[in-house]
């Protein structure tokens, strides 16, 4: 098992550093514009970097939550690709909106569709699965080698 999912795995792990590099950032934020925990209100340069860095938290465990799902029903290689996407496109989101409340939305865009690409690739692993277990029917199987004729 660790061998099939080591790729979804280091994905996790450069999502939780990227998550702890955000907060780092609300930290310098706070530093450098004087706004003292817990006020969470200040000049607009530290209210955005600290808007990017709640936005990401609250889809975090949405996206890592999917993104297993879909590395153990779909596959492992296209989880782990749309999850690096994923990752990019909130990193860009991040530095964008700390720069101006326009710059996230190329970004936020982006990373919505990783994250909407993910929901149904994992939505389709598990009705596929539940196919094989129900009815003896691999769609996806019969799809690949449909697709390689």
């Amino acid at each position: 098992m660790q061998d099939q999912m080591v790729y979804v795995a280091a994905v996790t792990v450069l999502g939780v550093l990227e998550q702890g590099y955000f907060s780092l950032q609300v930290i310098y934020a706070r530093r450098k514009y004087s706004v003292s925990p817990p006020s969470i209100t200040g000049p607009p340069e530290f209210e955005r970097v600290f808007r990017a860095q709640a936005n990401c938290s609250e889809y975090f465990p949405i996206f890592i939550t999917i993104m297993w799902v879909t590395g153990l029903y779909f596959s492992q290689a296209v989880a782990s690709l749309c999850g690096l996407l994923y990752l990019i496109g909130r990193f860009q989101y991040f530095q964008g909106y700390s720069k101006s409340a326009l710059g996230r939305l190329a970004p936020l865009y982006f990373s919505a569709k990783m994250l909407w690409i993910l929901i149904g690739l994992s939505a389709t692993g598990i009705i596929n699965y539940m196919c094989r277990l129900n009815l003896g029917v691999d769609f996806l199987q019969y799809l690949m080698g449909f697709l390689q004729v």
